[in-house]
């Protein structure tokens, strides 16, 4: 059995579909930003292999490099973010700093 792109769009799917319930279920906001990563991850799949399959250029694998750039950006703000919101509420409860006064 030989691994087409069908196999890949259908592993990309899993993933996104994982980071989308992480999203959208989590409180923790340390869960909404791995379901994030999870999501990035799941574009960075459907990059290469369009590009395997595509047509064999690179141009998959350096959009692929960026968006794990973007993803380390991410990570690194939004990890400074929470920690802002732990100083100030105590909590990292996505619900409870529905106002984000001081």
């Amino acid at each position: 059995m030989e691994i087409g792109l069908h196999h890949f769009l259908v592993t990309s799917l899993l993933v996104f579909l994982c980071g989308l319930f992480t999203v959208l279920t989590r409180r923790n906001a340390i869960g909404v930003l791995m379901g994030v990563e999870l999501i990035l991850n799941s574009a960075n799949i459907n990059y290469i292999a369009f590009s395997r399959y595509g047509g064999g250029g690179y141009d998959g694998q350096v959009f692929s490099v960026f968006v794990i750039m973007l993803a380390a950006a991410e990570a690194a703000i939004g990890l400074a973010i929470v920690l802002g919101i732990y100083r100030q509420f105590e909590t990292i409860d996505v619900e409870a700093t529905d106002t984000l006064r001081g």
